[in-house]
């Protein structure tokens, strides 16, 4: 059973992986060379294809707005989330269960449901179409799961390190920010990783949100990108550098943070 295991997971990271070789590949192509060869290595590796894609079809633009949104995002996720999981974790106050179970309930909402909603509030807000409103709206619906995550990892924090910190002297600011926040490190840092990951590839609220070419953020560049191949028959390896552009930093995430992402969540 163990063999069999190890090689369904093997194979499948292999053809995964291999999918992902190929589109690196492709987009180092001439759309010559991609149509009539498409399994061979390029002849002359045509880097000029991330250059016209990131120049002539604003990449750039779209890459600092996905970057503006993923940073003010997780960190305003991450200043709201923390406290609001440690005081979760360790008040004593009437309403603690409902409050926790509330944010769980969050949880199971879809999203999908959310979109006419979040259209009319950020519209009369004066929010729609901008990245400000794009930010509020992914914290707003990270906070849940975010604070879950963070709850587990306060709960399981021993109690007494706390005392400890009380009987000498310590405030309850000064507990929270020189001893129970070190020791949640490694959960805070999952929260960030997962949520950044997320946000960085969703669609469909960018989609929903934003509506002017230069609020863009990648996936919205990457669709506009394969819409105008598919009518024009354009450089096609150039989508493929899109593609690459686009999850070029979570595959960077994943090689240098795989293992701390795992151990945050076990």
């Amino acid at each position: 059973k163990k063999a069999i295991g190890y090689l369904f997971v093997g194979g499948w990271s292999l053809f995964s992986v291999g999918l992902l070789v190929w589109v690196v590949v492709a987009s180092l192509k001439t759309t010559r060379e991609l149509f009539g060869a498409p399994w061979s290595l390029p002849k002359t590796a045509m880097f000029t294809n991330y250059v016209k894609v990131w120049i002539s079809n604003n990449f750039g633009l779209y890459f600092q707005n996905s970057l503006l949104v993923v940073a003010g995002s997780v960190l305003a996720l991450l200043f709201v989330a923390v406290p609001a999981a440690y005081v979760l974790s360790r008040g004593h106050f009437a309403g603690r269960s409902a409050l926790l179970n509330f944010f769980i309930f969050g949880m199971g909402i879809p999203v999908p449901l959310l979109f006419i909603p979040l259209v009319v509030l950020t519209t009369r807000a004066g929010l729609v179409d901008t990245l400000g409103g794009l930010c509020l709206t992914y914290v707003a619906l990270s906070l849940p799961f975010s604070i879950y995550v963070l709850y587990g990892f306060f709960i399981s924090l021993p109690s007494e390190l706390e005392h400890a910190a009380r009987i000498d002297g310590c405030s309850d600011w000064q507990i929270f920010r020189h001893v129970m926040l070190p020791l949640a490190a490694p959960g805070i840092a999952t929260v960030a990783i997962l949520n950044f990951v997320s946000i960085w590839n969703d669609y469909q609220l960018s989609l929903v949100l934003i509506n002017s070419p230069e609020n863009r953020t990648l996936s919205l560049g990457l669709y506009a990108l394969i819409t105008s191949m598919q009518y024009s028959g354009g450089n096609w390896p150039g989508l493929f550098a899109g593609v690459t552009m686009v999850m070029l930093p979570t595959i960077l995430i994943y090689l240098f943070l795989s293992q701390r992402m795992i151990s945050g969540i076990t």
